[in-house]
């Protein structure tokens, strides 16, 4: 995968699989720490010593469609390729936290991506099933992003619909560049 969002989109789209509900991503953007991290956590079935110790094998999936489960696996190894480490907790009937760690200033770290474009995408597929809340930090500031408040104000209108995916795609964009330049490094 090009970039960091791909594996975001594959990791949460997992968690629908494994009947989560509520998906948070959190992005922090430190230059200062030369850090560099995603962390996500869901509240889906979660797995078991045995199954998590296989889930980051590459040629382990759960899947049908395919022979090869690379989500988790190529995560790990694009962290570790940026000098930087990656870990999964998960319990059965109490769902899955991953976080992949980079060094910020690391050749190899592979950018981040749309983010806008992968949780747009990711609410157009899933959004009357899952609530996602999105987090992302760079350097001193924030911004926050969460369904449930949007879904609150739409009342009759499905968060699906065309139009409120846009809007949504807008705002985490103009979101995301108002902390990039407000930003103290």
């Amino acid at each position: 995968m090009d970039d960091l969002s791909l594996h975001v989109l594959d990791i949460i789209e997992n968690a629908v699989t494994a009947g989560a509900t509520n998906v948070e991503v959190r992005i922090t953007d430190d230059e200062r720490q030369n850090l560099f991290m995603i962390e996500i956590a869901d509240n889906g079935r979660g797995m078991d010593k045995e199954t998590l110790k296989k889930a980051i094998d590459p040629f382990y999936t759960t899947k049908t469609v395919r022979k090869v489960g690379l989500g988790l696996s190529m995560l790990a190894q694009a962290a570790k390729e940026a000098g930087g480490k990656f870990g999964v907790q998960s319990q059965p009937g109490r769902g899955t936290k991953i976080h992949a760690h980079f060094l910020h200033d690391h050749i190899d770290r592979k950018p981040l991506g749309d983010m806008a474009e992968t949780i747009a995408a990711f609410i157009a597929g899933n959004g009357e099933k899952v609530d996602l809340t999105y987090h992302h930090r760079k350097g001193d500031q924030e911004f926050f992003f969460c369904t449930t408040e949007i879904k609150k104000v739409l009342e009759e209108i499905t968060i699906c619909h065309p139009e409120v995916i846009s809007f949504i795609k807008r705002e985490i964009r103009d979101g995301l560049k108002s902390i990039s330049k407000r930003s103290k490094i």
